[in-house]
């Protein structure tokens, strides 16, 4: 199983209550339903998530079943919710 940090951003952190924490899962789908599960108290923290896209190591994740995005040991998860704002 490799371990790891996941990374909140903006929203993300504020439902997570917390800025980075550690993983332990083969699978971005494994290491993200660890993080409901420690988060289950917190209910905005679910639904943030399936806003959110997310970089494994840098790269976009984007359309890929999150079953299929291996993790590695030392790697990061970025979660990153939608972000308002852009040019007029």
């Amino acid at each position: 199983m490799a371990t790891g940090t996941i990374r909140y951003w903006a929203a993300a952190k504020a439902a997570a209550g917390v800025a980075e924490e550690r993983y332990e899962a083969d699978t971005l789908a494994g290491a993200l339903d660890g993080a409901r599960e420690r988060h289950s108290g917190r209910p905005d923290f679910a639904r943030v998530l399936l806003r959110c896209s997310f970089l494994v190591d840098g790269e976009p994740v984007g359309k890929r079943a999150h079953q299929a995005v291996r993790l590695h040991d030392g790697g990061t998860v970025e979660v990153l919710p939608p972000f308002a704002g852009g040019s007029a």
